[in-house]
């Protein structure tokens, strides 16, 4: 059984923290954005829960799914709290259920902020490689009007969704995407059954053994992502997890087209050197955890020259 598909009681509600642009709860204490609900605004909200399941009107992962997702319009979405905020996007926990079942799972909503939120930072140099048929769309966006940052939003949202479909469906180790509905990203919850996340590797300090099948994982996975000519873009042990002695690579709506960004490169020395670097700061020994060695091989993966040529 996954940790996040259960039958037991519904978990007790979490305090919800606020940022000061974030929408205020309804009535009931609840935040439920109106926009990803379907049937908002006709009356016919659930009896409990924040909304209807948004899952018929939504763009959904790859096939064949996983049995936990939950794909009934009768199904209900209950907001359980904040699991963490930024300047880009906000992650919320989530539970969708069928009233009157046992059938409940728990995700991760990753809801990018839009114009009236802060502006995003960081996304020239990763959208050199990505292009937008309309000029007008173009323009909108590099100038930043208000227009322009919804469509960054979108195109953000769009972008993690479309790689982490790509991704899981090859194997590597990501969060399943379970639906695209706007500017929200509906994910596998990495962590427990009864909502506690899973640990970033940044908060870990692992035994020598666990160290090194913790660096063995990495290397599969950036080879997996060279595979596709990708590089996470802004790797760092802020974002992979480990649960269960797994690793798992999260935050991608920047993942870099290594061949097809003129900047590609760059990312993947950085995104090498920064987690060698923090590998080698936990113990690992040079001769297992070398960034030169690692960037050699994904370098020759995918077809750039090394620093041997």
């Amino acid at each position: 059984m996954r940790s996040h598909d259960f039958d037991h009681e519904p978990i007790r509600r979490r305090r919800h923290r606020f940022d000061d642009d974030e929408p205020r709860p309804t009535r009931r204490g609840r935040p439920a954005p109106p926009e990803l609900d379907g049937r908002a605004g006709t009356g016919d909200g659930p009896p409990d829960g924040d909304r209807w399941s948004t899952w018929d009107a939504a763009e959904h992962g790859p096939e064949p799914r996983p049995r936990w997702v939950i794909t009934e319009n009768a199904a209900v979405d209950t907001e359980l709290g904040v699991l963490k905020s930024g300047k880009e996007a906000d992650v919320h926990l989530l539970e969708r259920a069928v009233p009157g079942a046992a059938r409940r799972t728990l995700l991760a909503a990753k809801r990018f902020r839009t114009a009236e939120h802060r502006l995003f930072h960081r996304d020239a140099s990763y959208l050199e490689g990505r292009r937008v048929r309309r000029s007008r769309e173009m323009r909108a966006m590099a100038t930043r009007t208000a227009f322009g940052r919804d469509l960054l939003a979108q195109q953000w949202a769009r972008a993690e969704f479309a790689a982490l479909g790509r991704l899981w469906a090859a194997g590597l180790p990501v969060p399943y995407p379970v639906q695209l509905a706007g500017t929200e990203v509906l994910l596998e919850f990495i962590g427990t059954a009864d909502g506690a996340a899973a640990p970033r590797l940044a908060q870990l300090r692992p035994a020598p053994a666990e160290l090194r099948g913790l660096w063995d994982q990495l290397v599969d996975a950036l080879v997996g992502l060279a595979r596709h000519g990708l590089t996470h873009g802004d790797l760092s042990a802020y974002n992979l997890l480990v649960h269960d002695g797994r690793l798992v690579l999260i935050d991608l709506p920047q993942v870099v087209d290594v061949i097809g960004n003129p900047q590609g490169p760059a990312f993947l020395e950085r995104d090498v050197r920064r987690v060698a670097d923090w590998f080698a700061a936990r113990g690992l020994p040079p001769e297992t955890g070398s960034a030169d060695a690692l960037l050699d091989g994904l370098r020759r993966e995918l077809g750039l020259r090394t620093s041997q040529s």
